[in-house]
């Protein structure tokens, strides 16, 4: 006996008219939609979309902020090494990789699940890189007021590698960092740290 049901919630007016464009998408390329390939393609990429875009339907900052704890701990915490996926919003093309965050409390903390749900959330929307790494580092100086957040993102961009320059091991780095984080003795700690592998 199967047990397994997947389900999945899409609002229905929304994947109808982004299945029936893209079925526009194909025959414009000069595809036959009729063949068994392609026959489900149109929504099966409609559901893929928002799926990959379903950050717009949620709010980071409540997610942040439904998990923060009064905690006397003054030292950096961080959590590196969270994979991300996100979409270009230029070309529509993936670009994925690895964030790692850290924040200095001031009398608050937060479930360290949360981080990487922010992550989640912001990546999971059109985006370029820049952006991304910017809406993190607000989002957590929003929820807790620490004494500083730093923020750095390393991707690989699709749009460079499959099309353009065809770059296969460019690596796009950026940075946020705010409060003490300013501080050169400050970044370099984080830097160090998540440059360095402990285990």
């Amino acid at each position: 006996m199967n047990r397994y049901r997947k389900v999945e919630e899409f609002d229905a007016k929304s994947l109808e008219l982004v299945k029936n464009n893209f079925k526009q998408i194909l025959e414009a390329l000069g595809e036959d939609l009729k063949r068994d390939g392609l026959s489900k393609t149109p929504e099966r990429v409609a559901k893929s979309l928002h799926f990959m875009t379903q950050g717009y339907q949620q709010n980071a900052l409540e997610i942040l902020s439904s998990a923060v704890f009064d905690e006397h701990h003054s030292e950096m915490v961080i959590v590196k090494d969270i994979e991300l996926y996100s979409m270009c919003e230029h070309h529509m093309l993936p670009f994925y990789g690895r964030a790692h965050i850290a924040y200095i409390p001031n009398g608050k903390i937060v479930g360290l699940s949360k981080l990487a749900r922010v992550v989640d959330i912001y990546s999971r929307r059109l985006q370029v890189q820049e952006r991304l790494t910017t809406q993190v580092r607000d989002c957590i100086m929003e929820a807790l007021h620490p004494l500083g957040v730093a923020v750095v993102i390393e991707a690989k961009h699709l749009c460079m590698m499959m099309r353009g320059v065809q770059k296969q091991n460019s690596v796009t780095t950026t940075s946020a960092f705010t409060g003490e984080f300013e501080k050169q003795s400050t970044r370099n700690e984080f830097i160090n740290l998540i440059s360095s592998r402990l285990s």
